[in-house]
């Protein structure tokens, strides 16, 4: 099985959203961009919000367990995946790749 090197590339928040819906929280997220985590197959990486692991681990089995080309080609290496997590008041966006 192949590793998979999680990145976090760019992360965005939506205030306006914030101030209608949510309840406040304390460290909703503790990610931050070029963070990098590294996943061995189905195990989560230690650190790794836990949201955003259930949005990308099918994508990182597929890619660990030697998967290509994810949705038909819409990433130039087919070795990788760009995922965000499913917060949809400050989602993430991680870019999969695997590691040779």
């Amino acid at each position: 099985m192949k590793k998979i090197r999680i990145t976090v590339m760019r992360m965005a928040c939506y205030k306006d959203l914030m101030e209608e819906y949510e309840n406040p929280m304390e460290h909703a997220c503790d990610m931050h961009v070029g963070q990098v985590f590294i996943a061995n197959g189905w195990e989560k990486p230690e650190g790794l919000c836990e949201s955003a692991w259930q949005s990308m681990s099918p994508f990182v089995m597929t890619l660990a367990h030697g998967g290509t080309n994810i949705y038909e080609g819409w990433m130039k290496n087919e070795k990788s995946a760009m995922i965000s997590c499913n917060d949809g008041f400050r989602p993430v966006s991680f870019l999969l790749e695997v590691i040779e």
